[in-house]
């Protein structure tokens, strides 16, 4: 039976592949960031990039969500690019400079993030 809220780490491991903790979802926002940093992409592409990092059982309407919303925060930009595609246009996501600027608390955020992880798995 599958669990949530809390107490995500206790019970069984069945299907723990397919299903996302509350963790990773809030990986998302900082990973989408810096995928865009790294290059203009589609959110198709997003997606794929996601499963090979990781992230793939997060639903596309919750990545595609998350980029209008980075949109209203003028994190990112984007155009419709109709010249890539044989069917319709696609929307290519930019990475502002505030996009960067959050990009970069968000890198240091993680890094925090990282000690006290280790210094948890330490204590394990």
């Amino acid at each position: 039976m599958p669990r949530h809220g809390r107490g995500w780490g206790l019970g069984g491991r069945t299907g723990v592949d397919q299903r996302h903790t509350p963790l990773i979802v809030s990986l998302l926002e900082p990973t989408l960031l810096h995928l865009l940093s790294e290059s203009a992409g589609h959110a198709y592409n997003l997606l794929f990039e996601l499963e090979k990092i990781g992230l793939g059982s997060i639903h596309p309407s919750v990545v595609y969500r998350t980029l209008r919303e980075f949109e209203g925060l003028q994190w990112v930009t984007s155009s419709l690019d109709s010249e890539q595609t044989q069917g319709p246009p696609r929307r290519t996501y930019r990475l502002t400079p505030l996009g960067h600027e959050i990009l970069k608390d968000w890198q240091d955020e993680l890094k925090k993030a990282d000690k006290l992880v280790a210094h948890l798995l330490g204590r394990a």
